[in-house]
């Protein structure tokens, strides 16, 4: 005679479904962001390697690479460091509620501030940094939360620019000439695009 199977109840089957989507989670984006931390190490012990060519170069067929490359290469510790607390928390806030929203967030923005950096950026520069990962990141959740109108998306959207609003002004704006500003607006137009398409779309189906 079979033995009768023992189902989980609601309530823990919940709890359990939210510990493996947290887990997840937290498991991608400490690869993510581990991963940036493991090439500027990296690049720090073996300098001879010279990994920080490989940034976008304006203009320049070789430089296109730095689309792929670019946030994944630093100029220092305080710079990878600078990035390092905008990328866990707003890549964060863009896994949710699901994981191909990061996704989309983090290829709007590559594809955003490479080809900005590419076509804008001064001659014989070289553009790096995941600075335009952050301020992408940034750009999605704030349209997320205009075009959807969920309220939970709007809220995260206010915090959003209430916590980072002066310094994404501040980042777009040619000021210092050591910070790379197209990268910075090509990233916040790749997240804001990314939700845009998104949004145009979900209209036409429904």
């Amino acid at each position: 005679m079979p033995q009768p199977t023992m189902q989980l109840g609601g309530a823990n089957a919940g709890r359990d479904t939210l510990a493996v989507r947290l887990k997840s989670r937290i498991v991608l984006l400490a690869l993510f962001v581990g991963s940036m931390w493991a090439v500027f190490f990296l690049s720090a012990a073996m300098p001879f390697l010279d990994l920080n060519r490989h940034g976008v170069v304006p203009r320049s067929l070789s430089g296109l690479q730095g689309i792929l490359f670019a946030p994944w290469l630093h100029a220092s510790l305080a710079h990878i460091a600078a990035n390092t607390g905008g990328l866990l928390i707003l890549g964060w806030l863009c896994m949710w509620p699901r994981l191909s929203n990061f996704w989309e967030a983090t290829v709007g923005a590559m594809l955003g501030a490479g080809l900005c950096a590419w076509l804008f950026g001064t001659s014989y520069s070289v553009h790096i940094g995941a600075s335009g990962l952050v301020f992408g990141y940034a750009g999605y959740l704030i349209a997320r939360g205009y075009y959807t109108r969920k309220v939970l998306a709007l809220i995260v959207a206010l915090l959003v620019m209430a916590s980072f609003g002066l310094s994404l002004l501040i980042g777009v704006l040619p000021l210092d000439p050591g910070l790379s500003w197209q990268s910075h607006i090509g990233g916040l137009l790749g997240g804001i695009l990314v939700v845009r398409m998104g949004s145009s779309g979900g209209s036409r189906r429904r």
